[in-house]
């Protein structure tokens, strides 16, 4: 393991952080605030991590040592994100700021924050940035902006990139950097010009933009989005959260007019079928409590969309609606976004794989000797993919529960420690009772609050880059 290398990057990249802090410390000092949280923060970074950032180290890094320096970097960007939070005094413990930067960097919109337009603008508008900054990748952003990190980037972008199956756009992997967060940037920058049209205001544009793009969910509103009681913000935001939980690499496509490979993905097939299904499910089920279809129609397409996308906005409280509803929303959380997008989730294309494979093992029961391949998008996956997806399912299931008896000490009901444990692996935010839309994540204790923060890196970085920090082997020099 090259641990100076890694330290290297890890100071290049809290560099970064630092950075970006710029930009709530200009709205801090547009509003008329005390811009001192964030000034500080900026110090200590820039304390701490300017000497490692020139740092001289040896050659040799691999991919083992990708997946360490993405886990360890995201768990101190974690820690970095916490200053602003902690140095403005608005949060009780530091435990609290270190939950509320997890579940910004890692777009999961769980909040403790019990009132929330009682906080400055400032730590706000850097409290939503958090989620465009890790909704593509905090990494996949210095590789980027940053043209010579010393190291090969694809085994970072590698361990940080959601879904099964690694690919780059274009052979040089700063150049795909470039080209995702080029696509990023101009979505996120549309969506801010469609909701200023629609009537919102230019700060809370930015705001809900910011949230929509990294499919994160923090607003400024207590009421979320459902504080405007606008059809055309509904709309708006519903489109823009599923355009992001897309497979970036379906936008390349249609780019370099590739239409027909792009529109024939299999995953976005059955992520648009498992939308539409979910959304006139619920539209059926919660037609009681609404005056007419169509208003049952526009609640339900927009929770389907917020929860699919992991993006966790809301419109309406849907612990009220049947269980039946209810139930329907914690299965999409499970299933995700697709892969390569900004959502979370186990992702469309592990549960279509899955759902593949389950049907070729059945084949196989009934003809034994006949020899049957599983397809994506017409190509034969590999055995070593479909081992890797059981692996993953498996942990990911396994993790939920023990973060479930963990969280369970509390004393909380059932359902309120296990959505809790999934609504953060799942990167999603709001979950049951307790923790729904109009609820937060305050009453937990420390260590409930550490776990959760814990499961949603987990969930963000797909697992294994944090359980490879906790293998002796991997620090081994060999």
């Amino acid at each position: 393991m090259n641990v100076k290398l890694i330290l290297k990057l890890l100071g290049r990249v809290e560099l970064l952080i630092a950075g970006s802090m710029l930009l709530p410390l200009g709205v801090s000092l547009l509003y008329g605030e005390s811009p001192l949280p964030f000034l500080t923060s900026i110090a200590v970074l820039l304390c701490t991590c300017l000497p490692l950032s020139l740092m001289r180290t040896g050659p040799g890094f691999f991919l083992r040592d990708g997946f360490a320096a993405v886990g360890l970097i995201w768990l101190l960007v974690s820690v970095a994100g916490a200053l602003p939070f902690y140095f403005s005094g608005e949060f009780s413990s530091f435990t609290d700021c270190l939950f509320e930067s997890a579940s910004g960097f890692t777009t999961t919109g769980a909040t403790i924050l019990a009132d929330i337009e009682a906080c400055s603008k400032g730590i706000l508008f850097w409290r939503s940035l958090t989620h465009w900054l890790g909704g593509m990748g905090v990494l996949v952003l210095a590789t980027a902006i940053v043209p010579s990190l010393g190291i090969r980037s694809h085994y970072l972008t590698q361990a940080e990139s959601p879904g099964p199956v690694f690919s780059k756009l274009v052979p040089k992997q700063a150049q795909t950097s470039k080209i995702l967060y080029s696509i990023y940037c101009v979505l996120t920058l549309t969506e801010v010009v469609c909701l200023k049209l629609a009537g919102m205001p230019l700060y809370d544009s930015f705001i809900h933009a910011f949230s929509s793009a990294g499919t994160g969910g923090f607003s400024n509103r207590n009421a979320s989005v459902g504080a405007y009681g606008s059809v055309a913000i509904d709309l708006i935001i519903t489109v823009f959260i599923l355009l992001f939980s897309l497979n970036f690499a379906v936008y390349f496509l249609l780019l370099t007019r590739k239409w027909r490979e792009a529109l024939s993905s299999d995953e976005l097939r059955f992520f648009l079928l498992v939308v539409t299904g979910a959304t006139i499910l619920i539209a059926i089920d919660i037609a009681p409590l609404y005056t007419s279809i169509w208003e049952s129609l526009r609640y339900s397409v927009f929770q389907v969309a917020s929860i699919i996308s992991t993006t966790g906005f809301a419109t309406a409280d849907f612990v009220l609606w049947p269980h039946f509803s209810q139930t329907i929303l914690v299965l999409l959380m499970f299933c995700g976004a697709c892969a390569g997008s900004t959502g979370g989730g186990i992702k469309c294309s592990r549960v279509l794989i899955l759902l593949r494979s389950i049907r070729r093992e059945i084949h196989r029961v009934i003809h034994p000797r006949s020899v049957e391949v599983v397809k994506l998008d017409g190509k034969v996956v590999e055995e070593d993919t479909l081992r890797s997806i059981s692996v993953f399912v498996g942990s990911y299931l396994f993790i939920i529960l023990a973060a479930t008896l963990i969280i369970s000490l509390d004393d909380f009901p059932f359902s309120v420690s296990f959505s809790s444990a999934l609504t953060c692996i799942s990167n999603v935010g709001p979950g049951l009772e307790l923790v729904g839309p109009t609820g937060n994540f305050s009453a937990f204790s420390h260590l409930s609050k550490i776990v959760m923060s814990l499961c949603m890196i987990i969930g963000r970085l797909e697992i294994f880059p944090i359980l490879v920090l906790f293998s002796r082997q991997a620090w081994r020099h060999t």
